[in-house]
């Protein structure tokens, strides 16, 4: 009977257990009951929906400016920063550092460089280029301003035009890396600048004591180029091809919208003239999106001019009559040429009714030397015609050659063409 009764107990002591473990196992596959969270309690980020997502085409959202970088170094939205560009060696050995400036916006927008002092003598290029990128705010900027104030510092250093070989910086771009100096200094700056830009405005003077009203010269033939232009208000405005060599001729090669900014002369700091170059890069800026300032102008819109160059026909001393900016007549006395050997005075007549948009300063002059250069206003329709049926615009100082190989060219026989 115990041992009966023992057997009965273990008997329904098993099937209690076996009820219980299925029954277990049915609470372990139920869902739980939900359960108060505590406030403090971490409980991971929510789903991330593509429109939410900044990496999605379905982005929302306002665009992420990322970091910008040039020179090995990174530049953040919002900030500005002073780099080292290194332009070569010295005759001493000692490395040549030029300054790179920029300052990177917090709203997406092109990359637009600004150059000066490529010609060491171009004084108001370079305050008009520090002062631009002095005045801009990155924190409220669009895009990204590349600021460089002297490119040629050799030639600065000295207050020349040229390198210290008497070579002219601005005929050997986009360069090579194994040629002249020049060349060289050409090459690594297209490099590790200009390749790094969507456009361009390379900053002049007039040259040898020749001054030039602000003007913007530029390869019309181009819609690319041709829209740039558009953006400096009251600007003047020439075609010009240009010439083998020149930076914005090697940065449209490149698929880089380019144009010379000519302002004043060399050798010394105009006012005026930097007010008006500050302002018209300051509009430039603004019709590109990159700034939320207009400057005011009285005439808006930029005005399109032939040109043609007075010559004195002999040597002298020479006296002009007319302002830079000033309107002739034809006919109209521009200045004399005084030969004080045989006592004779020649008047420099002009041919057109125009403006006078580029002038040499007093001094002394030989025979076929370029004195006045008269602008005809026109429209932008024909300016543009003229220039896609093959017309090369501007007619430099000596001539507008076109150098086939900038190596071969005797160093003293270039002048003005940009």
């Amino acid at each position: 009977m115990a041992a009966a009764g023992g057997v009965r107990w273990r008997g329904r002591g098993c099937f209690g257990l076996g009820l219980a473990l299925v029954a277990l196992a049915a609470a372990a596959q139920a869902p739980l009951p939900p359960q108060a969270t505590p406030a403090d309690a971490f409980v991971g980020p929510p789903p991330l929906i593509p429109a939410g997502d900044p990496a999605s085409s379905e982005f929302v959202g306002p665009v992420l400016v990322a970091p910008f970088t040039i020179l090995d170094t990174q530049v953040l939205p919002g900030k500005r920063a002073r780099l080292e560009w290194n332009a070569g060696m010295s005759f001493s050995g000692s490395e040549v550092i030029s300054p790179v400036v920029v300052a990177h916006g917090v709203r997406p927008g092109p990359v637009l460089c600004l150059t000066a002092g490529i010609h060491g003598d171009e004084l108001n290029s370079v305050e008009i280029v520090r002062r631009i990128v002095n005045g801009v705010e990155p924190a409220d900027l669009g895009g990204t301003l590349i600021a460089v104030p002297v490119v040629n510092l050799f030639g600065f250093s000295r207050n020349s035009r040229y390198l210290p070989d008497r070579r002219d910086l601005n005929r050997y771009f986009p360069g090579t890396r194994h040629g002249s100096i020049a060349s060289r200094i050409a090459y690594n700056f297209f490099i590790e600048v200009v390749q790094r830009c969507d456009a361009l405005v390379d900053l002049h003077t007039g040259s040898f004591d020749r001054r030039n009203l602000p003007q913007v010269r530029a390869d019309l033939s181009r819609p690319e180029v041709r829209e740039f232009t558009r953006g400096f208000g009251a600007t003047t405005v020439l075609h010009s091809a240009g010439s083998r060599g020149m930076l914005r001729n090697a940065a449209i090669q490149a698929g880089i919208p380019a144009v010379t900014f000519e302002v004043g002369g060399p050798g010394e700091l105009e006012a005026e003239e930097i007010v008006h170059g500050e302002q018209a890069i300051s509009t430039l800026m603004h019709k590109l999106g990159m700034t939320r300032h207009l400057p005011a102008w009285d005439e808006p819109q930029p005005i399109f001019y032939d040109s043609s160059w007075v010559r004195s026909d002999a040597g002298g001393l020479l006296l002009g009559r007319v302002r830079l900016g000033e309107s002739v007549e034809p006919g109209q006395v521009l200045g004399i040429v005084i030969d004080p050997i045989n006592n004779i005075e020649r008047d420099l007549v002009s041919p057109v009714r125009g403006r006078v948009i580029g002038m040499a300063r007093n001094q002394v002059v030989l025979p076929g030397f370029a004195v006045f250069h008269l602008g005809e206003e026109t429209s932008e329709q024909q300016v543009v015609s003229d220039a896609q049926r093959g017309s090369r615009g501007v007619t430099d100082e000596d001539g507008g050659r076109d150098p086939v190989d900038p190596e071969s060219l005797p160093l003293d026989d270039e002048l003005d063409q940009d």
